[in-house]
C-alpha cells in the first residue's frame, strides 16, 4: 500500500515537473522605472484606445504613454488612481479617493478631466479609493470596498455591501462581482443578484472571472489557485494546473485572457504565469527573466497581442507576439552562444563552457515554443567552437579537440590540440580541422572519425575554413590574411599555398573571414565584401555585395537552403532575401534592428537551420528568429503626433496629441478648427510617435512642413522636430512611419496658421496703399513744386545767363571798342607822331629858313655891297614867300583835326573871335610845343609868344586858375 502510494506521488511529481516546462524561447523583456516616466512607482491598471495609447493607473494620477512620450495627468485633488476603463467614445473613466469622472481631450486635444461626483448622493460623496472600474452595457461601474457606483446617463446609482466589495469584472455576457457575505453576485435588471445558488465565495476571495468554453468561466482565487465556474449549475469546480505549487503558496493578484487557449495570472511574488486551458504552465516571467519586480498589479495584452504589467514598481512589457525569442541554455549562469545544431530530435547549443541540449517535438515547427529544460551535455566543459554535422553525425570543435557527440556525452576524435572548425572535403570521406597550430586530416571510416595525420606545411591558427569547387582548402588568421593552400593526393601535406595579403588584394590582413557562398570564394572584411578572380589570382572587390555593403566592415556571411545569405555587417544582423525581389533588384535587404548589437565581437555566429528557426549567438545563449513569421506578421506602423507647442517668451501647448471633430475623438484633424496663431508665435516643436511598441528599435520616421518645405526629410528614428521663425502663411506638418521592412503608414498631418503682424494684414495694406498714395500725392505736389522752382531757378539761371551772356557780348564789344579805341589811339598816337614830325620839320624848315635869310643878311653887311641886296631881293622874296605860304598850314590844319576830334573847328565854332593866329597858338599849344618852338613857327619873338597867349586867354574868357592846356585837351573831350 505504501508502495503505492509512493508511486502514485513519484508519478505526480513527474507529471507537474513535465507539465511545469515552459517553452525554452523567452521572448524580449523591457522594463519602465519611475525615472522614465516621472510618476509614482506603483501601477494599478492598464489598458489602451483605438488609437494605440496606453494608459496607466498612478499613484500620481493617469498616465498614458505613446511610445515615445510618457504624460500624467492628475485630478483635482491630487488623488491616487487605482483602476481605469475607456467606452468606445474614447472617455478615459478613472476615480480616486473622494472622486471619480473622466478624462477626454478638449478642443486642442488635450485630455482634460471631467468630474461626476456633482450627481452622486450627498452623502455618498465621501468615498475611499476606487479598486475597479467596468464598463458594461454603456454603464460604468466603479468599485470601493463600501459601495459600488452605478453611472448611466446623467445619474448615479449606489449599491453598498456590508460585508464589503471584493471584486468586480465583466466576461462577455455577464457583469460580476463578489460581496464578502454573500458570494458572487451579477449584474442583472439594474441589481445586484446571486449567482446561480448562491456560490459562497467567503473564504476563496475571487480576483478574476475570464471566459473559458461554452458556458463555464475560469476563476481564479486570491490565494486557492483556480476554479471552473459552470453557467448552467452556477457552481465552483477546483482546477488543477501545473503551476498549483505557486497558485497555493502566492497571492494571485490579477487575470487575463490573453489568446484562445492562453490566460496570464498576475503573482504577488512569483510574476507572471502563462497557462493553457489544460492547465500547462507554458511559461513563467519573474525577476530571473529579467522582469523588474514580482509583483504584478495588471495584466494588459495589447492590440499586437504583446503584454504589459504593472508592477509594484514600474512596468513591465513583454514582446509576447514576437518572432525574435532569446533562448538560455544555462539560466542564471550568462554563456556566450557560439555554435548550434539541430540534430537528432534535439537542439544542441555550444557555448563559452559546454554542450547544452534540449528535447525538440518533431510536431512544433518553431523551434522556440518546445517546452523542456536544457541539459549539458557530459564531458564538454570548456568553450564550443563549432558543430558540424558530417557524414549523419554531429561533430563538434572544442577547445580540448575535435569530438563527436553521442547520446548526450561527447567521444574525443582529436585530443592533442584545440579545433576550430571542421569541413568535409566533397565526395569523400575526408575531413579537414582547422587547428590552433594549422591543419589536421580526419577520416570516417567504418563508422568511425579517426585522425590521420597532421598536414605538414603549414603552421598556423587557422579558424575559418571553406572549400572551393577544386577542393583548395582556403583558410584565414585574424592577423595574418588569407591562406590558399593545396593538399596532396594522400592530402598529408601541402603541396602549395598562398598568402593573401594587401599585395593580394584585400584592404587589410587582420579581421578577413572566408566563405563559400554560391561556389564563390568571398572574404568578408572591415572593408566590405572582396571575391577571388581566379584568372588574377588576386582578391577584388565584390560588386553585388558592394552595392549592398558598400566599404562597411562584414563580419559573418552565410547562405541558407533557399539560396538566401544571411550576414553581420557592422553588429548588424540582416538576410539578403532573394524570394523577395524589389522594383529595382532581385532581391531585398531586411534588417533586424532588435538584434542590433547583442552578437560577442569577433565570435559572431548565425545557423540558418529553416525559415522558421534561424539562429543568432550572442554574449548570452542564442536569439531565435522566426524568420517567416518575422516576415508575414510585421504590422503595418502607425504615427500619432503626440503634441504640438507653439514657442515664443514661453511654451505654449496648441495640440495635446488627440484629434475632435464634433466633440468626438478623430483619426484626423477637423479643418474647421485650425489654430490660428499672433505672428510672435512662428517657431514650434512637434513631438510624434508609432505606437508599434514591438518593433520600436524597427521605425523610422520622416516629416514635411507643407508650406515651408519642398521635400520629404530622410528616414530617421528622430521623433521630434522643430521649426523656427516662420513667415506668416498656412502650415500642413505632415509625419509618417515606417519599419524596417520599408513598409510605411499613411501620414498625418496638423494644420496651422501664422497670422501676418499688424503691419501685414489687409487694413495695413490699405493703409500703406492710402499712406503710398498721400505720399504719391504730396511727393507730385512737392515735385511740382520742386520743379516749378527748378524752372524758376532754371529762367533766373537764363536770364542770368543771358545778362552774363550780354555782359559778355557787352564785354566783347567794349573788347572790341577798347580794341578800336587801342586802335585808334594806335592811330592818333601815329598820327600825332606824324604830325608832331610834321611839326617838327615846319620847325627846322622855319629856323633854316631863318638862319638863311639871317646868314645872307649878314654877309651882305659885311661885305658892305648895296648891290648884293638888290641882287639877293628874289632870294628874300622866295624865303619870304616860303614863310607866308598858308598851304602848309591848311594841311597842317585839315590833318590836326582829324587827329584831335576837329579841335580847331570846335575852337573856332566855339570862339569866334579867334584868329587864325589865335588857332595857331592853340593848335601849337594843343601840341605841348615849347614857347621857343611856337615863337619859331609862328616868326615871332618869346616876348611875342607870351603876349599871344595873354591875348587867348582873354578871349576865351579864362581865369587865371585855369591851365590853359588842360583847357584845350578838354574842350574836344566827350562830357563824362
Amino acid at each position: 500500500m505504501i508502495k503505492n502510494i509512493l508511486l502514485i506521488i513519484i508519478c505526480s511529481a513527474l507529471f507537474f515537473a513535465a507539465n511545469a516546462q515552459s517553452r525554452i524561447g523567452t521572448p524580449t523583456i523591457k522594463n519602465y522605472t519611475h525615472t522614465d516616466y516621472n510618476a509614482g512607482t506603483e501601477i494599478f491598471g492598464a489598458t489602451q484606445d483605438k488609437n494605440g495609447i496606453l494608459y496607466f493607473a498612478n499613484n500620481d494620477g493617469l498616465l498614458t504613454f505613446d511610445g515615445s512620450y510618457w504624460k500624467i495627468y492628475s485630478l483635482p485633488n491630487k488623488a491616487a488612481v487605482k483602476s481605469l476603463a475607456i467606452d468606445s467614445s474614447g472617455r478615459i473613466y478613472v476615480g480616486g479617493q473622494d472622486e471619480i469622472g473622466y478624462f477626454f481631450p478638449d478642443k486642442e486635444g488635450v485630455l482634460k478631466f471631467h468630474s461626476i461626483k456633482q450627481l452622486m448622493p450627498e452623502k455618498a460623496r465621501q468615498f475611499a479609493d476606487i479598486w475597479n472600474v467596468v464598463i458594461f452595457n454603456n454603464e460604468v461601474f466603479f468599485r470601493t470596498i463600501e459601495c459600488i457606483f452605478e453611472y448611466r446617463g446623467n445619474e448615479i446609482r449606489t449599491f453598498d455591501a456590508y460585508g464589503g466589495w471584493r471584486m468586480l469584472t465583466r466576461t462577455n455576457t455577464q457583469l460580476y462581482a463578489e460581496d464578502k457575505d454573500k458570494g458572487l453576485v451579477i449584474f442583472k435588471n439594474s441589481q445586484w443578484m446571486p449567482c446561480g445558488n448562491k456560490v459562497q465565495t467567503a473564504g476563496l476571495h475571487i480576483t478574476g472571472i475570464m471566459d473559458y468554453k461554452n458556458d463555464t468561466l475560469l476563476v481564479t482565487t486570491l490565494k486557492n489557485g483556480l476554479f471552473y465556474l459552470n453557467g448552467s449549475s452556477s457552481s465552483l469546480q477546483k482546477k488543477e494546473t501545473s503551476a498549483d505549487a505557486i497558485l497555493h503558496n502566492d497571492i494571485v493578484n490579477c487575470s487575463k485572457k490573453i489568446g484562445d487557449d492562453e490566460y496570464a495570472i498576475g503573482t504577488m511574488a512569483n510574476g507572471l504565469l502563462i497557462i493553457n486551458g489544460s492547465g500547462k504552465l507554458l511559461g513563467q516571467f519573474s525577476n530571473a527573466d529579467g522582469l523588474l519586480n514580482n509583483n504584478v498589479h495588471a495584466i494588459l495584452c495589447d492590440a499586437d497581442k504583446n503584454l504589459w504589467l504593472g508592477l509594484e514598481n514600474g512596468v513591465g512589457y513583454i514582446n509576447y507576439n514576437t518572432s525574435i525569442r532569446h533562448i538560455y541554455p544555462s539560466k542564471g549562469n550568462q554563456l556566450k552562444g557560439t555554435a548550434v545544431s539541430v540534430f537528432g530530435d534535439k537542439l544542441f547549443i555550444g557555448t563559452s563552457n559546454g554542450l547544452f541540449s534540449a528535447p525538440l517535438d518533431p510536431r512544433q515547427k518553431d523551434i522556440s515554443d518546445n517546452k523542456g529544460i536544457f541539459t549539458e551535455v557530459g564531458n564538454t566543459k570548456g568553450k564550443v567552437l563549432s558543430l558540424n554535422e558530417i557524414n549523419g553525425h554531429l561533430l563538434m570543435g572544442h577547445q580540448d579537440g575535435a569530438m563527436v557527440v553521442v547520446g548526450n556525452q561527447v567521444k574525443p576524435v582529436t585530443a592533442d590540440q584545440g579545433v576550430w572548425m571542421l569541413k568535409s572535403i566533397p565526395s569523400s570521406n575526408d575531413i579537414i580541422a582547422g587547428t590552433f597550430t594549422g591543419l589536421q586530416l580526419i577520416r570516417y571510416e567504418n563508422g568511425n572519425f579517426k585522425p590521420i595525420a597532421k598536414i605538414d606545411g603549414i603552421y598556423e591558427s587557422l579558424g575559418n575554413l571553406a572549400i572551393d569547387d577544386n577542393n583548395a582548402i582556403w583558410a584565414t588568421h585574424p592577423y595574418r590574411g588569407v591562406y590558399k593552400m593545396l593538399l596532396s593526393a594522400d592530402r598529408k601535406k601541402i603541396t602549395h599555398y598562398t598568402q593573401y595579403t594587401a599585395n593580394g588584394g584585400l584592404p587589410s590582413v587582420l579581421n578577413n573571414h572566408i566563405y563559400c557562398i554560391k561556389n564563390k570564394i568571398e572574404a568578408a572584411t572591415e572593408r566590405g565584401v572582396y571575391e577571388y578572380d581566379e584568372v588574377k589570382d588576386k582578391f577584388t572587390p565584390s560588386a553585388f555585395y558592394h552595392a549592398i555593403f558598400g566599404d562597411a566592415g562584414v563580419e559573418y556571411l552565410t547562405d541558407d537552403a533557399q539560396g538566401n545569405t544571411w550576414f553581420i555587417s557592422d553588429q548588424r544582423v540582416g538576410v539578403i532575401d532573394f524570394g523577395k525581389p524589389t522594383h529595382n533588384a532581385r532581391y531585398s535587404i531586411i534588417y533586424f534592428p532588435e538584434l542590433t548589437g547583442q552578437m560577442e565581437k569577433g565570435a559572431e555566429y548565425i545557423y540558418p537551420y529553416n525559415m522558421e528557426n534561424i539562429f543568432i549567438g550572442s554574449s548570452d545563449g542564442v536569439f531565435h528568429l522566426n524568420y517567416r513569421k518575422y516576415v508575414q506578421a510585421q504590422h503595418k506602423p502607425n504615427v500619432l503626433l503626440s503634441s504640438v507647442k507653439a514657442i515664443a517668451e514661453k511654451d505654449s501647448l496648441i495640440y495635446g496629441g488627440f484629434f475632435m471633430k464634433n466633440n468626438q475623438v478623430s483619426a484626423d484633424q477637423d479643418m474647421g478648427q485650425i489654430a490660428t496663431l499672433a505672428n510672435h508665435w512662428n517657431s514650434f516643436h512637434f513631438e510624434y510617435s508609432s505606437t508599434l511598441y514591438a518593433g520600436k528599435s524597427n521605425e523610422e520616421f520622416s516629416y514635411k512642413l507643407i508650406g515651408f518645405d519642398e521635400t520629404w526629410s530622410k528616414w530617421s528614428a528622430k521623433t521630434e522636430k522643430d521649426y523656427t521663425n516662420l513667415p506668416y502663411g498656412w502650415y500642413t506638418f505632415s509625419v509618417k512611419a515606417r519599419n524596417n521592412l520599408g513598409v510605411a503608414s499613411a501620414p498625418v498631418n496638423y494644420t496651422f496658421i501664422v497670422k501676418p503682424a499688424w503691419y501685414q494684414t489687409v487694413w495695413a495694406d490699405l493703409f500703406y496703399l492710402l499712406i503710398a498714395g498721400l505720399l504719391v500725392y504730396y511727393a507730385s505736389k512737392i515735385q511740382r513744386r520742386r520743379l516749378a522752382i527748378q524752372q524758376q531757378r532754371h529762367d533766373e539761371e537764363q536770364q542770368r545767363l543771358s545778362y552774363l551772356h550780354s555782359l559778355e557780348l557787352d564785354r566783347n564789344d567794349k573788347e572790341i571798342i577798347a580794341l578800336k579805341n587801342e586802335n585808334l589811339e594806335s592811330e592818333l598816337h601815329y598820327k600825332n607822331k606824324e604830325l608832331a614830325t610834321m611839326t617838327m620839320h615846319l620847325v627846322d624848315r622855319g629856323r633854316l629858313l631863318l638862319n638863311i635869310k639871317d646868314e645872307l643878311n649878314n654877309r651882305i653887311k659885311k661885305m658892305n655891297a648895296p648891290d648884293l641886296t638888290y641882287q639877293f631881293r628874289s632870294v628874300f622874296k622866295l624865303l619870304s614867300d616860303t614863310e607866308k605860304n598858308d598851304d602848309d598850314w591848311k594841311n597842317f590844319a585839315i590833318y590836326f583835326d582829324e587827329v584831335h576830334n576837329n579841335f580847331l573847328s570846335t575852337m573856332k565854332a566855339k570862339f569866334p573871335c579867334l584868329s587864325s593866329t589865335d588857332l595857331k597858338l592853340c593848335a601849337y599849344l594843343r601840341l605841348n610845343l615849347s614857347s621857343k618852338e611856337i615863337a619859331q613857327l609862328l616868326n615871332i619873338s618869346l616876348k611875342g609868344v607870351e603876349i599871344s597867349r595873354y591875348r587867348l586867354r582873354k578871349k576865351m574868357q579864362l581865369s587865371t586858375d585855369i591851365n590853359l592846356y588842360d583847357f584845350l585837351i578838354d574842350i574836344t573831350n566827350p562830357p563824362h
